[in-house]
């Protein structure tokens, strides 16, 4: 693994991650030094350039920082969830071998999980591809801690990040491949991010979202709204395209299902 962030700080100094930092067989503690001098602890393999709690701008996000949310999402909710929203059978194992096959990790190759939450995809990622290093990113402690777990449980190495998706702490042109599930509709500044997404992205590069789009029912809209005061966000698929074309993607693949899409996106 070679990989070095960005400093919070300081964007022209790096911040080198020691490769004990992504094996999970042994807990690593301690503390990581940009090249300028700031400082970042590491707990537990996790690695926290954020330190404090962010704002939280919407009920979805500060739902994410509870315990209790990080060990029901995976097992109670995830693994059910596309059956529930597609409205058709639809096992979380067609999800990732969509995954696979639209990402298609390759040896060496450096990839990124955006909002990671309990690391789904970037354990299916690591699974399909051994050979490859997979950075598993979340604001959530919670998220990650509980996304560590599953991890060393699946003998699956990772590197863990806490950081914010808004200024994601790497140089420009880092990454093979970005993956996102779900994500995108609970972000209040989504075209940051998808910025951001566009700028660490290798120009042959591609990126795997799935994300939920507005029903063609009325009483799905209803729904919608509703939920949409707490900050989860939908948009038509035609919405969901510009939003990818105005922060320079181009769609390459996408596939619904209900209220479920998946794209496929290259650096246009």
């Amino acid at each position: 693994m070679s990989l070095e962030l960005k400093s919070p700080v300081n964007e022209r100094a790096g911040i080198h991650i020691p490769p004990e930092v992504s094996n999970l067989d042994k807990p690593f503690n301690g503390v990581l030094c940009s090249q300028e001098g700031d400082e970042y602890d590491v707990k537990n393999n996790i690695i926290d350039l954020l330190g404090k709690e962010p704002a939280f701008t919407s009920i979805a996000q500060s739902t994410n920082h509870w315990k209790i949310t990080a060990a029901i999402y995976e097992d109670i909710w995830r693994k059910r969830s596309l059956s529930l929203l597609s409205g058709e059978d639809f096992p979380i194992e067609q999800e990732h071998e969509l995954l696979i096959e639209w990402t298609a990790p390759k040896k060496n190759g450096l990839y990124l999980d955006i909002g990671c939450s309990t690391a789904l995809y970037a354990r299916a990622l690591k699974a399909a591809q051994k050979e490859a290093d997979i950075v598993a990113m979340d604001f959530s402690s919670q998220m990650l801690e509980e996304a560590r777990m599953k991890a060393e449980a699946d003998e699956t190495d990772l590197i863990f990040l806490r950081s914010d998706a808004r200024d994601m702490p790497f140089f420009g042109k880092t990454f093979d491949g970005l993956v996102m599930g779900g994500t995108l509709n609970e972000l209040t500044e989504e075209l940051k991010v998808l910025y951001e997404a566009r700028r660490v992205i290798k120009e042959d590069g591609v990126f795997f979202m799935m994300h939920l789009i507005k029903s063609d029912a009325w009483y799905g809209r209803l729904l919608q709204e509703s939920i949409g005061l707490g900050g989860i966000n939908f948009w038509t698929i035609d919405e969901s395209n510009k939003l990818f074309k105005q922060a320079g993607f181009k769609v390459d693949e996408q596939l619904a299902k209900g209220i479920v899409c998946f794209t496929r996106l290259i650096p246009g």
